[in-house]
């Protein structure tokens, strides 16, 4: 089984063409490649599927093994691959997923592309949400980008034991269906920094459905300008939120880390 390694501002994935059929037992796949010890090391795996009136289908699985909605650092690489693979010469694409068909736009220099444009749709912005974690009282913003996320802000999301807060936020009772969660200061009118914790994969370099979900809940309160610089840990995405057709639009790398083959 051939497979190409990939990631999008260090937020990593395992990558197979899936067009002739899916692994027999996927979730289990990405557990065993996940594991960063004994396996291929990634934040997950995701298939290159056939598509359904679109160009191609995503399926991804997280670390866990669990099946994710969206993942917008993935489906930048995702459309990479499958130009890469000389699968598609068109360098738009519309991707099916479990959140809805994503419009991707190919960015190239010298003809190799080098990242993406995601259409990730329009977030859907709650209302403030308190919630009471081994003693302390965390106030943030239920947004859902077609897979759900709880966006916390904070002075210094660098200080933050993460591992210990992250799955007591991101989990039953809080979240019936679990979230991401983001750690997010504020440092400019088109600037915050940020941290995440992904359901399904722990803490992550970096977070393209969550850099969204950040921007729009501080976009709403009026805190930060309708274009931004989301800067994670494993680099800068860059999100937009069009008034035009009220869509996040994602843009940053796309970056082949290596090619393997599993024996």
């Amino acid at each position: 089984m051939k497979f190409t390694k990939m990631h999008g501002a260090g937020n990593d994935y395992i990558f197979l063409n899936c067009l002739a059929g899916m692994p027999e037992d996927p979730a289990a796949l990405a557990r065993r490649l996940s594991d960063r010890h004994f396996g291929v090391g990634a934040d997950g795996l995701i298939c290159l599927c056939p598509g359904a009136g679109t160009d191609f289908s995503m399926c991804m699985f997280n670390a866990d093994g669990s099946e994710g909605e969206m993942c917008g650092n993935g489906i930048r690489c995702l459309a990479k691959f499958a130009f890469d693979q000389g699968l598609t010469r068109q360098t738009t694409l519309t991707i099916a997923t479990p959140a809805g068909p994503r419009r991707v736009e190919l960015l190239l220099e010298g003809g190799r592309v080098t990242g993406a444009t995601v259409a990730m749709g329009a977030p859907q912005v709650g209302e403030p949400l308190t919630i009471a974690v081994k003693g302390e009282t965390y106030t943030g913003i239920p947004v859902s980008m077609g897979n759900p996320h709880f966006v916390v802000e904070c002075a210094g999301p660098e200080g933050l034991d993460l591992p210990a807060l992250g799955p007591a936020l991101a989990s039953p009772p809080c979240f019936p269906r679990g979230a991401n969660v983001e750690f997010v200061r504020v440092e400019g009118r088109a600037r915050i920094r940020m941290r995440v914790w992904e359901r399904g994969s722990g803490e992550t370099l970096a977070c393209g459905t969550g850099a969204c979900a950040a921007a729009a809940a501080l976009m709403a309160a009026g805190k930060l300008a309708r274009r931004a610089a989301m800067r994670l840990p494993g680099g800068v995405l860059e999100v937009a939120w069009s008034p035009r057709d009220g869509q996040m639009y994602l843009t940053g790398p796309a970056v082949t880390v290596y090619h393997g083959e599993l024996v």
